[in-house]
């Protein structure tokens, strides 16, 4: 069912939500994501330190919230160190407004007025991104963050298939991870639900793992993708999601060569492509 949804045969992923647009890994951002005809959205989920499922990219707090501000003494403000009540506190939404990391206020792609309503925008746990996804009939990339440093490590895939599971969320859901031991036991524990390998440069034996794995595609890079690897790669019946992609020369490239899926932080100009492609 996952793999029949694309409007145009190709995946429009919009990574972290539609993050050129509006504050990545957010609601917000999830919203834009819908409004620019993307097929999925691609969030990053850690631990908290009460063994809260979280969404939130980095290590640290301090690049997407005002962490730093208003807690100076938690320094370097890791999110394992801080309770989901004290992450729901922050403001997830402010540093975009300031940052404008994309150009895309200056631009004017985001009106003054939208920008200053992500003010105060909350980081989502698991289960809203999941609910989200269910309430708009849509699919999610779920990408388990590595947490090998944190006590959260051996428990993290058990609370997110649990959090799947419960919501009914098999069938509109991929989970993808650079921790393979994380897809491994995921798979062990619930063979319903799509496991895609991240992979920054394809391993000699690429085939190998992707069935040891039991995974469904291969997430790559889009540096070390090209047709061969992508017709190889479908030979044995495995989709090819590439990641991150912006450059809409690329897009059309890798569009041509037979990808299944982009990845990107421009979701609506890769909507525009796809309806003249």
């Amino acid at each position: 069912m996952l793999w029949r949804r694309s409007k145009h045969g190709v995946f429009n992923i919009a990574h972290r939500g539609a993050r050129s647009l509006a504050p990545e890994n957010t609601l917000a951002a999830a919203r834009k994501a819908l409004e620019c005809g993307a097929d999925m959205w691609e969030i990053d989920v850690c631990l908290t330190r009460d063994g809260e499922l979280v969404v939130v990219h980095d290590d640290s707090l301090e690049r997407t919230s005002n962490s730093k501000a208003i807690r100076p003494e938690r320094n370097p403000w890791r999110v394992h160190e801080f309770s989901l009540e004290e992450i729901r506190r922050l403001d997830f939404g402010s540093w975009f407004i300031d940052t404008d990391p994309f150009g895309q206020i200056a631009a004017g792609w985001v009106s003054r007025e939208e920008a200053a309503s992500y003010a105060g925008e909350p980081a989502p746990t698991l289960e809203d991104a999941l609910l989200f996804t269910r309430r708009h009939d849509w699919l999610i990339n779920v990408e388990i963050k590595d947490q090998a440093s944190t006590p959260g490590d051996a428990v993290i895939v058990d609370k997110v298939v649990s959090t799947i599971e419960t919501l009914d969320m098999e069938q509109r859901v991929i989970v993808s991870s650079f921790r393979y031991d994380y897809l491994e036991k995921l798979r062990s524990l619930n063979p319903h639900i799509a496991v895609g390998a991240l992979v920054l440069q394809l391993p000699a034996d690429i085939v190998g793992l992707l069935r040891r794995l039991g995974a469904e595609a291969c997430h790559i890079h889009h540096s070390a993708v090209d047709s061969a690897s992508i017709f190889h790669l479908h030979a044995w019946g495995f989709k090819v999601l590439v990641w991150t992609v912006n450059d809409e020369g690329m897009m059309r490239s890798l569009i041509d060569a037979g990808a299944d899926g982009l990845f990107t932080d421009f979701p609506q100009n890769l909507t525009r492509i796809l309806e003249f492609a």
